[in-house]
């Protein structure tokens, strides 16, 4: 029994050990400054920090990556999650985004945030100061609510393509 208990213990740090060569790329696309939040958007300093510290690991091309990412497999999942949320919103490209696009991911924005489904709680485990405080919450909410009724004056969504 015992030499099992030692083969498994082996055959398990090998393959951990072996896993370590597989990694995903941890390379942020380029910027365009002109695609970003910040270039089409009233971002006030407040808003921006919490965005920022927030947010943008995962919904930007400027995600700063903790140590762990180094590791498998906890890299894939943090690959995987970082795929997903630049997917379904990122500030890098905002500008690339239609007004009816902007305008209803400025109110998912606002409807995560409220229902705590965002920063996801694995995310904030390891990054306590993104948590947001019930002012923090409404500050972003107050915005993103100001931004959209901005964009949805400004032009008829049906119009546009995209």
């Amino acid at each position: 029994m015992k030499k099992v208990l030692k083969i498994i213990v082996v055959v398990l740090f090998v393959a951990l050990a072996g896993i370590q060569f597989i990694r995903p790329n941890f390379n942020n696309p380029q910027v365009v400054e002109a695609e970003t939040l910040e270039a089409s958007t009233e971002v006030p300093e407040d808003v921006g920090q919490i965005l920022k510290t927030s947010c943008y690991d995962c919904h930007s091309n400027q995600t700063v990556y903790p140590w762990y990412s180094r590791i498998s497999p906890v890299s894939w999942w943090l690959a995987d999650h970082i795929r997903e949320g630049r997917g379904e919103l990122n500030f890098s490209v905002w500008n690339t985004y239609n007004n009816r696009r902007k305008a209803h991911k400025l109110e998912e924005i606002c409807e995560n945030i409220e229902s705590k489904a965002m920063p996801l709680p694995s995310y904030l485990w390891g990054h306590g100061d993104a948590e947001l405080s019930p002012e923090k919450i409404k500050i972003l909410c107050d915005w993103a609510n100001r931004e959209k009724a901005k964009l949805e004056s400004a032009a008829p969504p049906e119009t546009e393509k995209k």
